[in-house]
C-alpha cells in the first residue's frame, strides 16, 4: 500500500511521467515490489523506516454454501426427523384375528376329542384292587366286573367336546368385541401371542424377578379372554340348569324356588372363584415355567399346569379353611 501511495504522488507531481508505456501492469509490479520490501523488513523496525502496518481484511465471499452442502444438510436433518418421529410417535399394533369357528377345524377338533375321550375312558382301564374279603365272592362278581358301562363316559366325553368348542368360539367372539370396542393398544395386549412375547423378553437379558413379573403380566392379559369365555359358558350352563329345574317343579311352592335361587348363587360364586384362581395360577406358573425351562415351552407348560391346578388348590383350601364347597 505504501508503494502505491508513492507512485500516485509521483504521478501528481510529474504529470508528464505518465505515458502509454506506463501501463497498469507496471504500476502493479511497482506496488508488489514495495510490498515485498516492506514484508522483508523486520516487524520491530518498521516504525523506524516509516512503513505503516498493513491492514488485513477477511472476506466471506468464498464461504457461500453450495448446492451439495445444502442438500447434505437437508438429508441429515431429514434422517434426524425420521428417527425422532419413529421414536416418539404412536406404536403400530398388528392384530391378527383367528376365524370364529376355528374350534371346528379338523385338527383342533381332533385334539379336543382325543383329550375328552382319554379323560373319561382312561379311568375305566384301572385295575380293581381286590381285598381278602372279596375273595369269596370273586367268582360270582367276575362277570359283573367285565360288564363296564361305556355309555356314560361317552355322554360325558361328548358334553366335554361341546363345552370346549363353545368356549373357544365364545373367545373368538370376545376377541372381535375387544377389537371394536376397546382401544387398539389394549386389544393388542389381549390378543398378543404370549409364547413369542416370552421369547422376545428372554432376549433382553432382564433380571430374573423382573422377567418373571413381565411374563406373568403378559400371560395374565393373554389368558384373560379365555378365562372370561369359560366363565360365560359355565354360568350359562348353570342358568340353563336353574330354569330346567324350575320348569320341572312348577307345582311346588315358592320356598323351593328360593332354594333354587340360593343354589344358583352358590354355583355362580364357585365358578367365579375357580376362574379367578385359574387365571392367577396360570399367570404365575407361566412366569416360573419360562424361567426354569425354555421361554416359549416353559410358558406354555406353566400356564397349562396353573390353569388345571389353580381351581383344585383353591377348592381344597376353601373346603378345609371355611367348610365352603366350591
Amino acid at each position: 500500500m505504501a508503494g502505491i501511495a508513492i507512485v500516485l504522488d509521483l504521478l501528481k507531481k510529474n504529470p508528464n511521467f505518465y505515458s502509454p508505456q506506463f501501463s497498469a501492469s507496471s504500476a502493479v509490479s511497482v506496488a508488489a515490489a514495495s510490498i515485498a520490501a516492506a514484508a522483508s523488513t523486520p516487524f520491530a523496525s518498521r516504525f523506524l523506516l516509516g512503513y505503516p502496518r498493513i491492514p488485513v481484511a477477511h472476506c466471506d465471499a468464498g464461504a457461500t454454501p453450495t448446492d451439495d452442502y445444502i442438500s447434505n444438510i437437508q438429508r441429515v436433518s431429514g434422517d434426524i426427523f425420521k428417527y425422532n418421529s419413529l421414536r416418539y410417535t404412536t406404536k403400530e399394533y398388528h392384530i391378527e384375528l383367528k376365524p370364529v369357528f376355528s374350534a371346528f377345524e379338523w385338527k383342533q377338533l381332533a385334539i379336543t376329542s382325543l383329550r375328552s375321550f382319554a379323560l373319561h375312558y382312561l379311568p375305566l382301564l384301572e385295575p380293581r384292587i381286590i381285598s381278602d374279603e372279596d375273595d369269596d365272592n370273586f367268582l360270582q362278581d367276575v362277570q359283573q366286573d367285565h360288564q363296564v358301562d361305556l355309555v356314560v363316559p361317552l355322554q360325558k366325553s361328548l358334553k366335554q367336546i361341546v363345552r370346549e368348542t363353545t368356549v373357544v368360539t365364545t373367545r373368538r367372539i370376545l376377541e372381535r368385541l375387544a377389537v371394536h370396542y376397546v382401544s387398539q393398544r389394549i386389544a393388542w395386549k389381549l390378543l398378543k401371542d404370549v409364547p413369542k412375547s416370552t421369547t422376545r423378553k428372554a432376549q433382553r437379558t432382564l433380571p430374573t424377578v423382573v422377567y418373571i413379573f413381565k411374563v406373568s403380566r403378559t400371560t395374565f392379559r393373554g389368558h384373560c379372554l379365555g378365562v372370561a369365555a369359560s366363565w360365560i359358558v359355565q354360568v350359562g350352563i348353570e342358568i340353563f340348569r336353574f330354569f330346567s329345574r324350575l320348569s320341572k317343579s312348577d307345582g311346588e311352592k315358592s320356598p323351593g324356588n328360593k332354594s333354587e335361587v340360593r343354589i344358583l348363587g352358590k354355583k355362580i360364586t364357585g365358578v367365579t372363584i375357580r376362574c379367578s384362581a385359574s387365571l392367577v395360577f396360570a399367570s404365575v406358573g407361566a412366569g416360573i415355567g419360562a424361567t426354569l425351562i425354555r421361554p416359549s415351552t416353559g410358558q406354555w407348560i406353566g400356564c397349562a399346569v396353573g390353569d388345571l391346578a389353580g381351581p383344585i388348590i383353591v377348592s381344597i383350601w376353601l373346603d378345609k379353611a371355611f367348610n365352603v364347597e366350591v
